[in-house]
């Protein structure tokens, strides 16, 4: 038995030597490193390669909206606020928490006022100084932009700013005016 299982290496080692030196006949070491060279770049650029984004178009989509429960996410201000709002959190829609202080930088959204129909600029800061309260956590995107249009991204940590603290606590979500005069 031991004879026929050497006989079966000996035979699959020498088909395996030939396969091997006709492939390096055939293909030589540039080819092989062209080859690698051309898959690295390949993977590379495949991220760069547009996506289907309509599934994260249509979850941003606005929602309808309430103006009676700042407490609530579908509170119409909060319709760009990712995070917890600091209605649930022992602060108002517009002000921060008692041992907080907002943060220098905010981000903006329009957000659309169900009462009067009306769109009105938003600024949203971060109040500053304690840690999450995970009251209530929203993520509203509608009008979201990428990282590279930093004051229209909710996803930066805006209380990089400040000098007392790090943490973001909640977010306050002060009206700044009408969006149809602020663009006159």
């Amino acid at each position: 038995m031991f004879k026929k299982l050497e006989q079966l290496q000996t035979l699959l080692d020498h088909a395996v030597e030939n396969r091997a030196r006709k492939d390096a006949n055939v293909h030589g070491r540039r080819s092989f490193l062209c080859k690698v060279g051309a898959a690295l770049v390949g993977t590379a650029v495949v991220p760069m390669l547009p996506f289907d984004r309509s599934n994260e178009a249509r979850a941003a989509a606005p929602r309808g909206r309430q103006d009676n429960d700042p407490n609530a996410c579908d509170y119409w201000r909060y319709c760009s606020l990712s995070g917890q709002p600091c209605a649930c959190c022992g602060g108002g829609p517009s002000a921060c928490p008692p041992g907080t202080e907002p943060s220098k930088v905010s981000w903006i959204g329009t957000c659309q006022n169900p009462t009067d129909q009306r769109h009105y600029l938003v600024s949203y800061a971060d109040c500053c100084g304690k840690l999450p309260c995970k009251q209530c956590n929203c993520h509203n995107t509608e009008g979201d932009m990428p990282g590279y249009r930093m004051g229209r991204n909710s996803g930066i940590h805006w209380c990089m700013a400040n000098n007392s603290s790090s943490f973001a606590m909640c977010t306050v979500a002060v009206i700044v005016g009408l969006a149809d005069e602020a663009a006159k």
